[in-house]
């Protein structure tokens, strides 16, 4: 049993099935966000057979690990990138919300000289994402919240641009080995649980984690976390999703 401790949206908590840990240090961070769902809500679930019968029995996994208390998506994005959710408690856009602090993951990551990427199901790569489109959502993209990363809420950005590409580049990157440092992944809206249903999200997995563990950058001093935003406003009431874990599941060779 390992205890960990992560700055931003997760507090401390206890890993179960913790293994010996890897020869060097972790090269390459790879985290999922998905959406919505309570680890109750997740283990031992039927329509979860991926989560429960293939990444459980090979990762690690938290059975205390919360998020903030606060509702909705956009605080917790903004507590996991930047330890603090500066006082928001509604979805609006970048252009409402942008902030001008550069004390912030990715610009510290920067600052040290470590690569980032957000990879986000369906942008184009054309522009930096700064409004909604299809199935996409800024407020489950919080790097774009930052004026540093965005140029002040410029679409045209050639830094949001370059760090904020759309989900599918992942293959490619993997198979060329170019990922970046610090990999942060957002499904779209279906794909991480927020609109379909549980066993969607966990097909999705099913079909895109395996090729995560079988790059060489996840064999060579790698992780993947996989984690949730918070618990589900449907079935929970705001107090009740304070007070129940969400999933936190990591993978290392």
């Amino acid at each position: 049993m390992t205890r960990l401790i992560l700055c931003g949206a997760f507090v401390v908590f206890n890993l179960v099935h913790a293994t010996a840990a890897p020869p060097g240090p972790i090269q390459t961070v790879f985290l999922i966000l998905m959406e919505n769902k309570s680890w109750a809500e997740i283990t031992g679930h039927p329509q979860a057979p991926y989560i429960n019968t293939q990444l459980l029995p090979l990762a690690s996994h938290a059975e205390q690990s919360y998020s903030p208390g606060v509702s909705p998506s956009l605080p917790n994005y903004l507590w996991l990138e930047a330890g603090d959710a500066f006082g928001i408690t509604n979805d609006a856009p970048p252009q409402v919300h942008h902030q001008r602090t550069t004390a912030h993951l990715v610009t510290r990551l920067a600052q040290a000289g470590l690569s980032w990427i957000s990879y986000q199901g369906d942008i184009c790569g054309t522009e930096c994402p700064l409004t909604s489109t299809g199935l996409y959502r800024p407020k489950h993209n919080p790097m774009v919240y930052f004026d540093d990363v965005t140029d002040t809420n410029n679409p045209h950005s050639p830094a949001c641009i370059a760090y904020v590409r759309p989900y599918h580049e992942l293959a490619r990157d993997l198979a060329r080995h170019s990922v970046a440092h610090y990999n942060f992944i957002t499904p779209n809206l279906c794909h991480d649980m927020h609109d379909c249903d549980l066993r969607t999200g966990d097909t999705w997995l099913a079909q895109e984690v395996p090729e995560i563990l079988a790059s060489q950058a996840y064999r060579t001093g790698g992780v993947l976390f996989i984690t949730w935003d918070e618990g589900s406003p449907s079935v929970f009431s705001l107090w009740q999703r304070r007070g129940r874990p969400i999933g936190m599941i990591v993978l290392s060779p």
